[in-house]
């Protein structure tokens, strides 16, 4: 239990909401690490839970903590800036950040293309694609999680690979694209389905920003259409523009 100061100015919230910044900046709780659930901090501070929860809402305004419901309290992680530039990689992105990267295949199918689809990577409507639902994840988090498309005739083994390799790069790579450039970009926000908040691991009250992107060969030709879904607590995109 920690004693309150009962009587001297300071709300028994704000003092709260001290200590609990305080556990925080000396490391008694790590970035992603789940809280005490409500009870014991009030059975901590011996306060009732309306005091409580005054000092959890406090804390989350102040962007230290994430409150999502029916899960619990969390302290919250560090942004991942997510450079957008015409060479964008997962991996590199996150272990430049001294942050360790993953990718899981969440699913495949072989598909006729839609005219979206087609028109993206520059096939004949109805032509057989590839899908990959894929979750991009730092240091075990959720970031991304996104459906992508590859032409079916250039990347017969693209679900195979991808899922040995966790990586779109090497899964390029293995059919001979040895390097890609982003051609197109488009970015808009939207308040997640159910699946994809449950997906990446956040409410359904908070929005998500969806990436669409075209990336081609060297030769400018189509290897992958695909939207992103990003966890917007979770990461800054940020445009990397060259230098002139």
């Amino acid at each position: 239990m920690q004693d309150l100061s009962r009587g001297d100015g300071v709300a028994l919230w704000r003092q709260i909401e001290q200590a609990i910044t305080q556990d925080i900046a000396e490391g008694r709780f790590e970035p992603g690490d789940r809280l005490p659930t409500e009870k014991q901090l009030a059975e901590r501070f011996r306060v009732n839970r309306h005091t409580l929860r005054r000092a959890m809402e406090a804390l989350e305004a102040n962007g230290l903590v994430r409150i999502e419901q029916g899960r619990g309290s969390f302290v919250q992680e560090h942004v991942l800036d997510y450079a957008l530039s015409e060479r964008t990689r997962f991996s590199e992105i996150v272990s430049a950040q001294n942050r360790i990267p993953a990718g899981r295949l969440i699913d495949s199918a072989t598909l006729p293309a839609s005219e979206e689809v087609a028109e993206r990577l520059n096939i004949a409507p109805g032509a057989p694609c590839i899908m990959l639902r894929m979750l991009g994840a730092a240091d075990g988090r959720p970031i991304t999680y996104g459906n992508n498309y590859f032409p079916a005739d250039r990347f017969p083994n693209a679900a195979a690979v991808y899922g040995e390799k966790g990586s779109v790069t090497e899964m390029l790579r293995a059919h001979g694209v040895t390097d890609y450039r982003r051609k197109l970009t488009r970015i808009t926000a939207r308040m997640p389905s159910e699946d994809e908040a449950a997906m990446l691991a956040q409410p359904r009250a908070r929005p998500i920003l969806l990436v669409e992107a075209v990336d081609t060969d060297l030769d400018g030709v189509p290897v992958r259409y695909g939207y992103v879904r990003f966890a917007s607590e979770r990461v800054q995109l940020v445009f990397d523009t060259p230098e002139e």
